[in-house]
């Protein structure tokens, strides 16, 4: 049973972290290799893995972080990061994905991290993007501070409660889909 059990929250931190970087490419990732390395909390990092608790890792992610951080904050960059974000936000998703499937066997947990973790960073992704847009629409362009801000902070709590709570943030992970699917098939019923 614990088997089992490890494997089930690792398959939770994995489409957790996944999600999170729908909302923020390197955000989750540069959280997970803090977490990491400072061995925080009872889930690891899969064999062969282990680079991304390494400083060098630490470091380029920060830096990451930090530039993309600041970028959804300046006009028209947030809208050309959004055309790159979804396919990177994809790849992120998979590679943090897998990085967590301690537990599972190697074709599953590439399967596994392709289909949930960079199918979920994906949506995800695709929604913060028309979301972005729909704020520009509706505000000039004034309100994606705000959502850019909103963003961030469900990022940063995401990765937290994944790395924590793997099952709280699943939970959280499904309630999310359902919420982006809804949003985005809305939007293309109203499209002429």
């Amino acid at each position: 049973m614990t088997d089992q059990w490890n494997m089930l929250l690792s398959i939770g931190l994995g489409i957790g972290l996944a999600a999170a970087c729908g909302l923020r490419v390197f955000l989750p990732l540069f959280i997970a290799s803090l977490l990491a390395h400072f061995d925080l909390g009872d889930v690891g990092l899969r064999t062969g893995f282990g680079w991304l608790a390494e400083w060098p890792a630490m470091i380029a992610l920060g830096v990451a972080t930090v530039a993309e951080l600041l970028a959804y904050y300046i006009p028209l960059v947030d809208h050309a990061l959004d055309a790159v974000a979804v396919p990177l936000s994809t790849m992120a998703g998979t590679v943090v994905a897998m990085s967590s499937f301690v537990d599972l066997p190697p074709m599953l947990a590439w399967g596994l991290a392709l289909i949930a973790g960079g199918g979920v960073a994906g949506l995800i992704s695709a929604g913060t993007a028309a979301t972005r847009l729909a704020s520009t629409v509706k505000t000039g362009g004034l309100g994606n501070p705000v959502v850019a801000t909103a963003e961030t902070g469900g990022a940063i709590a995401l990765s937290v409660i994944a790395w924590f709570l793997p099952f709280v943030a699943l939970v959280l992970v499904l309630a999310l889909v359902v919420v982006v699917v809804r949003w985005l098939l809305a939007r293309k019923r109203r499209m002429p």
